[in-house]
């Protein structure tokens, strides 16, 4: 009986504890929630401009750097979104690097196996129709990946270019893409919780016209804006749209006017580094600390950790992007 006794209250304690650490783990899930933990978020798939790093015949010294360090390499600039809580996930910009960047969402938002070839993302957001920023739809054909009807958001420029035009239009035509036309300024509800608004900015638009995007939160918004003119080009002020967000994460593409010699820097137009630490050094510092840099061409030295470009930028109160970074949303 003693024995018997003893067994019970064993198996009552082992019960009670059970349901306490029950109890605390879902008090540890729940505060995980309210601490953000399964807030949405965005990740940086890659910092570099379209040609990524090293680039193809690019001399460079970080060109080389690159070559000689895997570390050092850099893929064409995108971004992820993704929401834990639902599982689903969401790109900005399909990189010639798509094949990589695929491989990186996966390690951080796995897709259950499928035996058919599914979308690779619930949505992938165009920018503009230059090369490192939409060539990587050329992986979703029947010549590689095979997509079923992956969601392309692009502006209605962009759009008629894609299904008019060899080979994409193949990919419109055999279903392994469909495109879905944005406007400029009107916000695209991706799911419950997380939304994007495309802005039209000024660039060399030869094929298509050029977006910005604002990806909203709950909680945060995030600005994605790789390629513009000049500031001054743009109907916006830069400043009023970084006030209006967390984090801005804007065009560094070349640091100042002396990376291309033999070419004319007029005719691939973008706000220098320098430029940008001029025009932002009045801003109090809380918006200058939201100011990020990316879409880094291969000569810019603001790429090279610890460089005077770099430590130039961190002195400005600003910093350069890197790889993998998330801000939650």
């Amino acid at each position: 009986m003693r024995a018997s006794g003893r067994s019970r209250a064993v198996a009552v304690s082992f019960v009670a504890l059970a349901g306490l650490l029950w109890f605390q783990g879902q008090t540890r899930a729940a505060a995980d929630v309210v601490s953000g933990t399964a807030a949405p978020f965005v990740m940086v798939l890659g910092t570099a401009q379209d040609g990524g790093l090293p680039q193809l015949g690019g001399t460079a010294a970080e060109d080389e750097a690159a070559r000689r360090d895997p570390a050092r390499r850099r893929l064409v600039a995108s971004l992820l979104i993704v929401d834990p809580a639902s599982g689903e996930r969401f790109l900005i910009d399909a990189t010639p690097d798509l094949p990589r960047q695929v491989e990186i969402a996966n390690e951080v938002a796995p897709r259950a196996p499928a035996a058919s070839r599914p979308p690779l993302f619930e949505a992938i957001g165009l920018t503009h129709a230059h090369v490192g920023h939409y060539a990587g739809l050329m992986h979703l054909g029947r010549e590689i990946y095979g997509a079923s009807g992956q969601r392309v958001l692009a502006s209605t420029r962009f759009a008629r270019f894609l299904e008019t035009n060899g080979p994409w239009d193949l990919l419109v035509k055999l279903n392994h893409i469909r495109i879905e036309k944005i406007e400029s300024g009107v916000t695209v509800k991706l799911n419950p919780r997380v939304s994007i608004t495309p802005l039209a900015v000024p660039h060399r638009d030869e094929y298509s016209d050029t977006f910005a995007f604002i990806v909203h939160g709950p909680n945060r918004s995030i600005l994605w804006l790789p390629d513009i003119d000049k500031w001054e080009k743009w109907d916006s002020r830069i400043e009023d749209v970084i006030h209006g967000v967390d984090v801005a994460y804007v065009d560094g593409t070349f640091f100042d006017g002396g990376e291309l010699p033999g070419r004319a820097m007029s005719e691939v137009p973008h706000p220098f580094i320098a430029e940008s630490l001029t025009r932002f050094a009045s801003l109090p510092e809380a918006q200058r600390a939201k100011v990020v840099f990316m879409h880094l061409n291969h000569t810019n030295p603001a790429a090279t950790p610890g460089s005077p470009a770099q430590l130039a930028i961190e002195r400005a109160g600003m910093r350069v992007a890197k790889e993998r970074e998330r801000q939650p949303l």
